[in-house]
């Protein structure tokens, strides 16, 4: 491979890319996190001077929107454990490999914020009709599950993008 050609597909600023994707991964999926927490907590508060029995049992939303913080982490580990730096003179990671883990961040991170979004808003919801209703709490479940199924899909395509790797540079991923 000639200087000109590794110049191009192992730029200085590939590491960056990777960086930049396990931030946005981990950042992006703990707001998301912290929203659904937050926003759910208020409706628990709120039933909870009432009720204060139930509070217990409606504490599902809190605990679900607090796994996609997790998830974010995941995906965040493993971006940082494989960008290499400079192995010698010439960097080894590759521009393919930054791209792949800037949109491994981009998927998690933007899934676990519309995801902690949507437990939070049903997870309001959900428990002040419970606590009205006690029948609606199998159907409060099965929307907060379905909610965070779109963090997991995130999760789970984020993992395919990490294993997407460029060898290009001459060095791979750190065993």
């Amino acid at each position: 491979m000639s200087s000109a050609d590794s110049l191009s597909l192992c730029p200085t600023y590939a590491p960056a890319l990777g960086f930049g994707g396990a931030m946005i991964a981990l950042v992006m999926a703990c707001v998301g996190s912290a929203y659904g927490t937050g926003k759910a907590a208020m409706g628990i508060s709120t039933i909870g001077v009432e009720q204060p029995d139930i509070v217990m049992k409606n504490i599902i939303p809190v605990v679900m929107a607090g796994v996609l913080g997790i998830y974010g982490l995941i995906i965040a580990v493993i971006i940082s454990n494989q960008i290499v730096g400079v192995v010698g003179n010439a960097v080894g990671y590759s521009l393919f490999t930054g791209f792949a883990h800037l949109g491994a961040g981009l998927c998690c991170g933007m899934s676990g914020l519309a995801a902690g979004v949507a437990i939070g808003v049903a997870g309001d919801a959900g428990v002040r009709a419970v606590a009205k209703q006690g029948k609606m709490y199998v159907g409060m479940v099965l929307i907060l599950i379905f909610a965070e199924a779109l963090g997991l899909y995130g999760l789970i395509i984020g993992l395919i993008m990490t294993s997407k790797n460029s060898e290009v540079c001459g060095a791979g991923p750190v065993e």
